[in-house]
């Protein structure tokens, strides 16, 4: 690929409710320490990799409470506040942290409410625009934990409501009780147990937010790793670009603590993949998805 700085405005835009982003974001969940527990390592570095994404147009930033915990939404604020115009950020509540790796569900109604104040706290905001049930809790009626998030956003809480690692009846059980802009599973040119989720979402003007964006196979590396070296591209780049030829709704958010990495990530907001390209990644089997 061209080492030509690319803006994430070249991946175009998509609409989050009365919101428009680019359709490159970036994720937060690496810029935390090991396990997504505790601070990061290099502390300057996770600073200046966020503000250079934003510098690179990207204004859809992902993030959730339980990374470190709370470490990310601490770190964008002191990277980015007072946020510039059209910046949106997006946050996550659901999840307890005990340890590192370890994560524990609560999407209990007072769980929630108190994962929001504590939100708006560490971003320095008065209203999150985009709020995600980052898993469904067994424990807890589906139904409480989306009327609770409905409560809030009537409060001004939050501007508009999202779900993450959901199945599609929990999508059409959340929008009879909410609008849902978006919806975060994880998804990958090797990793299409969601494609039917994703069409859906398409059809109803859902934004789709793919996680883990290079699946974890390794003989779909091996056709990604081919079809890098025929464009001069990283493997990543390739399999951000399948992400977004697949479906005008998806929004991948690359993410990473490294400003040469996010850096060459948007340049994939520009690469087109040739159609036989395209289709021998969309050929690869997919193994069966997991939820984070």
């Amino acid at each position: 690929m061209s080492t030509q700085t690319v803006s994430a405005a070249a991946a175009g835009t998509i609409a989050l409710g009365d919101l428009t982003v680019n359709r490159l974001g970036y994720g937060a969940m690496r810029i935390t320490g090991k396990g997504v527990w505790g601070p990061p390592a290099d502390h300057a570095g996770a600073i200046a990799t966020l503000r250079r994404a934003v510098e690179l147009g990207v204004n859809f930033i992902d993030t959730a409470d339980s990374y470190g915990p709370y470490v990310s939404e601490e770190l964008i604020a002191e990277a980015l506040a007072p946020y510039p115009a059209g910046l949106v950020i997006a946050t996550k509540g659901g999840w307890e942290r005990v340890g590192p790796g370890q994560w524990i569900h609560n999407a209990s109604p007072e769980h929630l409410e108190e994962a929001v104040a504590g939100s708006l706290k560490r971003l320095r905001l008065e209203r999150i625009d985009v709020y995600q049930l980052h898993i469904p809790d067994p424990a807890v009626s589906f139904d409480a934990s989306m009327e609770t998030l409905a409560r809030l956003r009537e409060q001004g809480k939050i501007r508009h409501i999202a779900l993450s690692n959901v199945t599609l009846e929990h999508v059409e059980r959340a929008r009879k009780i909410v609008p849902i802009v978006s919806v975060q599973n994880r998804y990958s040119f090797a990793d299409r147990e969601w494609d039917f989720l994703l069409d859906h979402c398409e059809k109803n003007g859902i934004a789709f937010i793919p996680w883990a964006p290079l699946g974890q196979n390794r003989q779909a590396h091996d056709v990604l790793e081919k079809a890098a070296k025929k464009l001069g591209a990283t493997q990543l780049q390739v399999a951000l670009a399948w992400l977004l030829q697949r479906s005008r709704a998806t929004l991948p958010i690359p993410g990473t603590s490294s400003v040469a990495h996010v850096e060459e990530n948007i340049q994939a907001a520009g690469l087109r993949l040739p159609e036989p390209v395209f289709q021998e990644l969309s050929a690869v089997t997919s193994p069966p998805a997991s939820l984070r």
